[in-house]
Formats: C-alpha cells, sequence, structure tokens
C-alpha cells in the first residue's frame, strides 16, 4: 500500500494516463444554445395548492434507478477489513458541548417517492422543492405561498423530478431546477429579483442522453451541473446571460474522463461558492471517491479531483481532466447492489443508503490565506451494513493550488443504528454543521443534526446527537428513501440550513426544514446584539470607509474588495485593537456597481456588499 496522505497529480484521458496530451475527440467541449421559454407568470399567482392532503404527488424519477448501478467488492483483501478506522472507540461520538439549539423546525412538503428534498435560503425567504413540488416559506417557518407544482412553473413541462433549489447570493438570485425523462432536457429557472415569489427567467437545455442524478453548483463564470449519464456528464450554463433573461444563454458540455470500466454509479460533485466568488475564470474543481474494494487497480481508498475549465469565446479551448488524487484514511463504501442497507424498527424492510458517492453538496467557501471545500459520504462502519458518516475539510492554500485534507473523520454513535444522507457545510466562524438521517434497530427513521466549533479537536464532531424530527413509523414496500438531502448556509454566513426525509405515521413520507447557529451557542454574550462582530461600510466622493467592530484580537486582519465576479481590486491587512478596525479603499478608477468587502483571518470572515456611486 501507498502512503494514505500522499497526493497524486494526473490527467486520465480517454482511460489511458498521460503526463500531457491532447483531447480525444470524446471529450471535446460541445457548447450548445439553449431554449429561452421567456419570463414566468409570478410565481404568487400560479395555481397553488394550501391543503396538502388534495395533492397528488407523482413523478417519473423512479424510473430511471437502473442507471445507478453500484460498484461492488472486487478486491476481498481493501481497507479497511473491518470496523472504520476513524470510529473513536469503536462508534462512540465526542461529545464537548450539549446539543445543538434548532432556531426554527418545521414540517416540509411530504412529496414523491422518493422525496429527493432541497432548499435554499436568503435574507428573506426559504425555498423548498421536492419531488414534484416547490413552496416559499417565510424565515419564521409561516408559509409565504401555497404548494406549486413543477410543471406550472415551466408550461408544458411534466412533473420529472430531481429538483435542486441554489440561492445564488451573489447575484442575489434564486435558481429552481428539474430534469425531463421524456425529453432528455434540464429545465433552469432563475429568479428576475431576490423575491421568489415573482417571475423567473425560463431555460430548457437538451442533452444526447438522459441527465439523471443532476448536481448544481455556483460558480464565477457558470452555473455547474454533473449528473449521471454516458455523455456530456460536465456542463456550463452561461449563468451571466441567464440572470438577466438573454435567449442566447448557452451550455458548454463535456464528457467525464474515463474513471475506471467498474464505475457505474457518475455522480461527482462541483465545488458551490458559498461565500466570495473565485476570480472569473477559475477553474472549477469536482469531487468523486473511489474505494479499492471496488477494483484491483484501485490500490488506495482516495478523493479524486476533476478541474474543469470553461472558455465562453473559444469553447474548444474548454477542458475537463483528473487533477488530483488524494490518499485517505481506509473506508469501506460497499453497501448491497440491491440497495436494501438500512435497518429500521419493527421491519425487515431496509432502506437505501445511496451508497458510492458523495452525498450533496461540496460546499467551497474562499477564506483570507486559503480555500475549503466540506464532502461527506455514508460509510459501512463494520462490514455488517451498519452505516456511519465519512466526512472531510480540503483546504487550498490559493486558487489552482492542490487540494490537502485538513481534517477527516468518521461520524457514528455506538448504538447500533445508522446515520447517512448527510449534508455538511461551514460557517463564516470555521464551525460547521451536519444534518442527517438516522434508521436502525431501535429507532424510526428520522432526522438529527450535529457541529463542531472551528478549535475542536480535528476530525470530530462535538456536539451531542439533536433530533430534529423522530421518525414515527418505518417505512413498507419498497427501499426508496431519500436520495438526498441538502444544507445551505444563510447569505450573512451564521445559520445552517437543512432539509431532508423522514417516516411519519402509517409510512407516510415527510421531509423537515430546520436551522441553528453554532456562533450564538459559543458566545457568552450572544443575547447582546451589541457585542456581535459588525462590518460597516459606507462611502464619500473619494473612498469606500470599512469599520468593523467587535472583532476577534489579531496583528493581521486581512480586508479585501472584490469586485462582483470575484476579481480581487484592492487588499489591506491592519490590526485589531480593542475590538475595532478602520481602513478606507479608494474610488478612483472604479466604475459604478457592486463590490464587495470581506474582512478575516483563520476561521473568521465577514463579507457585505455595497453599491458604488460617484
Amino acid at each position: 500500500m501507498k502512503n494514505l496522505y500522499s497526493i497524486i497529480t494526473v490527467v486520465f484521458i480517454s482511460g489511458s494516463l498521460f503526463l500531457s496530451g491532447q483531447e480525444s475527440e470524446s471529450l471535446k467541449a460541445q457548447k450548445t444554445q439553449g431554449k429561452y421559454l421567456g419570463l414566468s407568470t409570478p410565481v404568487r399567482d400560479l395555481p397553488q395548492i394550501h391543503d396538502e392532503s388534495s395533492m397528488i404527488y407523482y413523478n417519473d424519477e423512479a424510473k430511471v434507478r437502473k442507471n445507478r448501478v453500484r460498484p461492488s467488492y472486487v478486491d476481498s483483501t481493501a481497507l479497511p477489513i473491518q470496523y472504520d478506522p476513524l470510529m473513536k472507540g469503536k462508534g462512540m461520538a465526542v461529545k464537548m458541548h450539549g446539543e445543538v439549539n434548532l432556531l426554527q423546525n418545521f414540517d416540509g412538503m411530504n412529496g414523491s417517492f422518493p422525496p429527493d428534498p432541497s432548499g435554499a435560503v436568503s435574507n428573506d425567504y426559504y425555498v423548498q422543492a421536492v419531488n414534484t413540488a416547490y413552496r416559499i416559506y417565510n424565515l419564521d417557518g409561516t408559509p409565504a405561498t401555497g404548494i406549486i407544482q413543477l410543471s406550472n412553473l415551466w408550461p408544458g413541462s411534466s412533473n420529472s423530478g430531481d429538483p435542486i433549489v441554489l440561492w445564488d447570493r451573489h447575484a442575489e438570485r434564486f435558481v429552481v431546477t428539474q430534469f425531463q425523462t421524456g425529453s432528455n432536457e434540464i429545465l433552469l429557472a432563475v429568479s428576475e429579483t431576490s423575491d421568489p415569489t415573482g417571475a423567473y427567467h425560463l431555460y430548457a437545455f437538451s442533452f444526447p442522453s438522459f441527465p439523471d442524478y443532476p448536481k448544481y453548483s455556483v460558480w464565477s463564470d457558470g452555473y455547474y451541473m454533473t449528473s449521471n449519464t454516458s455523455s456530456k456528464a460536465a456542463v456550463a450554463f452561461e449563468r451571466d446571460k441567464m440572470l438577466v433573461g438573454d435567449p442566447t444563454a448557452s451550455m458548454i458540455s463535456l464528457d467525464l474522463p474515463f474513471l475506471f470500466s467498474g464505475y457505474g454509479f457518475k455522480s461527482v460533485l462541483p465545488a458551490d461558492a458559498d461565500g466570495d466568488l473565485p476570480p472569473y475564470g477559475t477553474p472549477i474543481s469536482m469531487f468523486l471517491f473511489q474505494d479499492d474494494a471496488w477494483s484491483n487497480g484501485i490500490q488506495n481508498d482516495h478523493i479524486k479531483i476533476l478541474k474543469m475549465e470553461v472558455d465562453w469565446d473559444t469553447p474548444s479551448n474548454s477542458s475537463i481532466t483528473v487533477d488530483q488524487e488524494i490518499n485517505t484514511a481506509p473506508f469501506n463504501s460497499v453497501f448491497t447492489n440491491s440497495w436494501d442497507d438500512i435497518e429500521q424498527k419493527g421491519t425487515s424492510q431496509k432502506l437505501d443508503a445511496i451508497a458510492s458517492v458523495f452525498n450533496y453538496r461540496a460546499q467551497y467557501l474562499k477564506w483570507p490565506g486559503y480555500n475549503t471545500v466540506l464532502l461527506c459520504k455514508v460509510v459501512n462502519l463494520d462490514g455488517q451494513m451498519t452505516a456511519g458518516i465519512r466526512w472531510y475539510e480540503l483546504r487550498q492554500d490559493t486558487d489552482n493550488m492542490d487540494w490537502e485534507i485538513h481534517q477527516e473523520g468518521t461520524y457514528s454513535i455506538n448504538d447500533g443504528n445508522s446515520r447517512f444522507l448527510g449534508s455538511i457545510a461551514m460557517d463564516y466562524n470555521g464551525h460547521i454543521g451536519m444534518g442527517y438521517s438516522v434508521s436502525g434497530p431501535t429507532e424510526y427513521a428520522g432526522l438529527a443534526a450535529t457541529g463542531r466549533f472551528a478549535d475542536d479537536p480535528l476530525g470530530e464532531f462535538t456536539f451531542s446527537e439533536t433530533w430534529a424530527q423522530k421518525g414515527l413509523s418505518y417505512q413498507t414496500t419498497a427501499n426508496r428513501f431519500g436520495d438526498y438531502s441538502h444544507m445551505s448556509l444563510s447569505p450573512n454566513g451564521q445559520e445552517f440550513w437543512y432539509t431532508g426525509e423522514y417516516i411519519g405515521y402509517a409510512s407516510s413520507r415527510k421531509t423537515r426544514i430546520f436551522s441553528f447557529n453554532l456562533q450564538s451557542q459559543l458566545d457568552i454574550d450572544a443575547e447582546d446584539k451589541t457585542k456581535a462582530p459588525t462590518l460597516t461600510l459606507m462611502q464619500d466622493d473619494e473612498f469606500i470607509i470599512v469599520n468593523g467592530l467587535n472583532l476577534p484580537s489579531s496583528k493581521e486582519f486581512y480586508v479585501d474588495l472584490f469586485d462582483i465576479n470575484g476579481k480581487q481590486i484592492s487588499a489591506h491587512k491592519k490590526a485589531v485593537v480593542n475590538g475595532e478596525l478602520k481602513t478606507k479603499f479608494d474610488k478612483s478608477g472604479l466604475s459604478n456597481g457592486v463590490y464587495m468587502v470581506r474582512i478575516g483571518k483563520e476561521n473568521f470572515m465577514r463579507v457585505e456588499k455595497i453599491v458604488l456611486y460617484k
């Protein structure tokens, strides 16, 4: 075996290993113009259902499950032999803190089978989508709209499913998506304003084969998507044009590089920018993992990182390559090929663990001095189908440099129950929150959360498991469950918002939405809002004036000015004295428009927008 933590940088092209070489025909970029469907009717004026018991959920998503072929055991000598090496005391989670204090905790929509819940939060709203509908909530959990069928947003479409909701915090727009099984299309809707109850710019993009299990992200030069398909599985949509309803908006699509012959479930996660955007044109990283049990050709368990570069002016210059392989602590990602994986209380019917893929999302944050990505996946803890969650924080010193593992851990509790279908994110204080499903011999399928503070021991979730919703009965007749959950971060970088599935009474499908703020549990004076760190921006005729209050002490605090596309305009280093920071940026040479100011250091940052005028 090789060094478990070595980093290998390689490029795979069409099944062969090249240190450098030309793309094959199959990997060449293809630019395709989408179909602009116009500006929608405002959502508040679409047909709405207020009594969910009258809602008939039906979608086509279950028809495509045959595409999600799992790798199986090939190498019986693969590590680990039995127990996951990162389980502490064979499964006992570390508890340094109490429970997570949930702020909001309410039922979302029920959804089809499975509901596939997704959701995103803005300053004023939370938008949830399930198979086959979506709904807008106020931040106190009260509905802002009724239930709206996805097919009503795109006239003439069907409720096919796999919806994802994004909040593009940089443009302050919601993005709602779904696929179309009959026409091999991806449908996208981009809100005209920050109000999700208003109108949306509607687009349809066609693919040569069905784009199953699509996963999306926000990046500076596009909305990116990957899908579980045989061709054109990595895509960039022309974000700049879609934001303004330009009918010429296009996509650039590429085939994935050859991975290996036994890789069946082709789900790759693109980095999703939750803070400052990287500079326009920065290649996007995409993440998957490979288990040494899947193939004798895989020598070590590792994370594989693809790099995709898009050139909108000369699409043929666009490319996707395998950029890195990062060996990890050994893990076992193999469950059953029948998807009968996770035990439920009171029944022999098992649930699908959604194994062999990273769970949605790959959250990307750009910090002063480094970048982070958060990832998680389900692992087999003991070879007996008890599931836990392996998670990673990757760091990158600067854009385009190699990623390295900063910390990794396996989350589990020694009670015989499984934890799976996690979704993980980091806030602007470096704290990490994770929501996930729990099911096993003593628990019906429910939802829980945990977290860790930035300064806690690496590789450990240190909050007690906190139930958002206990399962109320077991699921019968089939193993389909969830397919994914979704943790999003509020625009201020402080609150985590999560949605996932649980089983209600009489085997009913239910979803839950909950939020929490870890920083508020760390602050001794959290109730005194005057003690909270603040960043205030003002301007006069000559300068952008930056004032920070109640900041952590530091001899060097970074203060950066960016344009809306992530380009760094100017940078200062200032000391924080008695919690205060003052500096300013010269406005001369800057055009009118939206700019971002970020202050921060390791494990702390605040970002504010300012609209420049002269």
